[in-house]
């Protein structure tokens, strides 16, 4: 018997049989999970089993390469913080729907499972979860072998008016380096450079960016299968909120 024990954030439900369940979790540890939970649609386990959910995690199974069950309990709850809060919803739809379409199976990301938990945690701090959401995918966009790098300009070398973003390759161009290739280059937001004030808008151009990479970049490299709708379901979302 094999067996392991972590604390993780439950990215999918869904049902199996009559009376359990299969979740997926993203653990520090163990990565992204997949198990069954005995009794998962009852009155007392159903409850625990929201997307988002804090909670600690026992899996075993006869040989690693079965699917496994799961006992959980519940660490914490997110879900008082989204009920009444359009943004937080659909915040924490596309975060647990993202991690459960990128992550492989199994493969620890320690760094990217901290930075999701601390953003799970802003979840209905409107005020700055935007911005953190935006970090948090630039991270996503690293950690899967997809990073930006917005240091210096691709053409120049210089680190001065960046202005645009190289779709093919992530690299910041300058505004002066460009020419007439400006037209086929992505816009570089200043809230992607980390510099001045970040409102809605602002916010908005630059997930239009890093959206490019995850469509044709890193969803690609999945077999090329469309990105989650939650995605774009939150940045219609933000664009009400704006």
């Amino acid at each position: 018997m094999i067996e392991w024990r972590d604390q993780g954030a439950l990215l999918k439900v869904r049902k199996h049989g009559e009376t359990a369940a299969i979740i997926e979790v993203f653990t520090e540890s163990m990565g992204k999970a997949s198990g069954i939970v005995r009794g998962g649609t009852s009155r007392k386990i159903a409850p625990l089993l929201q997307p988002g959910a804090q909670l600690d995690v026992t899996w075993k199974a006869r040989l690693e390469s079965h699917l496994g069950s799961f006992t959980v309990e519940p660490v914490r709850s997110r879900a008082a913080l989204v009920m009444q809060d359009r943004l937080a919803l659909a915040g924490l739809n596309a975060v647990t729907a993202l991690l459960a379409f990128v992550l492989p199976d199994r493969e620890a990301h320690p760094p990217l499972y901290a930075r999701s938990v601390a953003l799970l945690d802003l979840l209905g701090q409107n005020d700055v979860w935007p911005m953190a959401y935006l970090q948090w995918e630039v991270a996503l966009l690293e950690e899967m072998g997809f990073a930006l790098d917005l240091t210096a300009c691709a053409v120049s070398g210089q680190n001065d008016d960046l202005f645009y973003v190289s779709p093919r390759t992530g690299r910041a161009v300058s505004r002066t380096a460009a020419g007439d290739w400006a037209d086929r280059l992505l816009p570089l937001p200043h809230v992607l450079l980390g510099k001045g004030e970040a409102d809605i808008p602002d916010i908005l151009e630059a997930l239009r960016t890093t959206g490019h990479f995850l469509h044709n970049h890193l969803a690609r490299s999945l077999g090329d299968r469309p990105l989650p709708e939650a995605r774009q379901r939150l940045l219609s979302v933000m664009e009400r909120f704006g």
